[in-house]
C-alpha cells in the first residue's frame, strides 16, 4: 500500500480520497475549507493543515482542483514538502496550453507530473468505475499504472503530448453540455405541449446516438455535407421548436437557429444540417 495525498477534497476529490483509503492506502488531504477534510476522517483519512503538510510522506499527490490558477497556487504551497520522487497526478479541468506550459515546467525543474482528467462524478470514483485519461511522459505512466487502474473503470493513455488529456476533456464536456442544454430545450417543448419530460425522456431510447456520432459526426469531422437533412428543412424544424415553446427560456436551440440562418443566407440551405459545423473542418 502507498502513502498518497489528495489536494482538493470537493465532491470529486473526497471520493477519490475515501476510495483510496477504503483501499487500504495511507491518504493524507488538504483543502481549503478544513470541515470537507474532517468529514473524511471516518474513512481513515488524515488532515492536513497546509499542502506542504499534506505531501510531505507522498510518493503520489493527487490534485482535484478548481482551475489553473488554484492549481498554480497549490503547487507553490505544496513544493516545500514534497518528496523528491513524488509523482503529481493532476485530475483538474485545465486549459491545454497552459497544462502543457506546467507540465514542460515542471518536468524542466525535475517534478514528476501527469496530467489525468476523468469522466467521473463521485459515485463513480468511490466505485472505481468511469473513465481516466492520462498525458505525460510514457514512461512516467507506466510507473503509476497499476494505481490509476484501482481509481477508475477504464485508463486511457493519450500519449506523451501534455495537453491532450486536456484537449480531450473539453471535449466531453462540450458534448456532456451541450446535451444538457438540448435536453433542457426538450423539456421545455414538453413542458409547453402538456407532456411530462418523464416521458420525454423515454424519446431518447428511440435515437441510436452512437450511430449517429459514428456516421454523419464522422462525415462532419471530414467535412463531408451530401444531405440526408437538409439545413433548410431542419431549420424550419428548429422554428416549429421555438414556436411551440413560445416564451420560454430555452438553452440551445436560438443559438442554433441563428447560426443556421447565417449559412441558409451564404447559399448552403441545400447541404446536409451537419453543415453547421462548416468553419471547424476541412471541405472536401
Amino acid at each position: 500500500m502507498s502513502n498518497i495525498a489528495f489536494l482538493g477534497t470537493g465532491l470529486l476529490g473526497a471520493a477519490f480520497a475515501e476510495a483510496a483509503a477504503k483501499r487500504g492506502d495511507t491518504v493524507t488531504a488538504w483543502n481549503r475549507s478544513p470541515n470537507k477534510v474532517l468529514a473524511l476522517k471516518q474513512f481513515g483519512v488524515i488532515a492536513a493543515a497546509s499542502p506542504a503538510e499534506a505531501v510531505r510522506n507522498a510518493s503520489r499527490v493527487h490534485l482535484v482542483l478548481k482551475d489553473d490558477a488554484v492549481v498554480e497556487e497549490v503547487l507553490v504551497a505544496a513544493r516545500s514538502g514534497l518528496l523528491p520522487d513524488a509523482i503529481i497526478i493532476d485530475h483538474s479541468t485545465t486549459l491545454p496550453t497552459l497544462t502543457a506550459a506546467r507540465a514542460e515546467r515542471l518536468n524542466a525543474e525535475g517534478v514528476k507530473y501527469l496530467h489525468c482528467p476523468v469522466f467521473m462524478g463521485p459515485p463513480a470514483a468511490r466505485n472505481a468505475q468511469g473513465t481516466m485519461m492520462a498525458a505525460g511522459p510514457k514512461e512516467l505512466f507506466e510507473s503509476v499504472r497499476a494505481e490509476l487502474e484501482k481509481m477508475t473503470g477504464r485508463l486511457v493513455y493519450m500519449g506523451a503530448r501534455t495537453d491532450l488529456a486536456a484537449v480531450n476533456k473539453l471535449f466531453g464536456n462540450a458534448l456532456i453540455i451541450g446535451l444538457s442544454a438540448v435536453m433542457a430545450d426538450v423539456f421545455t417543448m414538453a413542458q409547453a405541449s402538456n407532456v411530462s419530460a418523464e416521458d420525454a425522456v423515454k424519446l431518447f431510447g428511440f435515437i441510436d446516438l452512437n450511430a449517429i456520432l459514428a456516421g454523419r459526426g464522422m462525415n462532419m469531422a471530414k467535412g463531408i455535407f451530401t444531405p440526408s437533412f437538409e439545413l433548410a428543412m431542419a431549420r424550419k424544424d428548429v422554428r416549429l421548436m421555438l414556436e411551440t415553446t413560445g416564451d420560454r427560456p430555452m438553452a440551445a436551440l436560438p443559438s442554433v437557429a441563428a447560426r443556421m440562418d447565417q449559412l441558409i443566407a451564404a447559399g448552403r440551405g441545400s447541404e446536409d444540417c451537419s453543415v453547421l459545423g462548416i468553419d471547424a473542418v476541412q471541405r472536401r
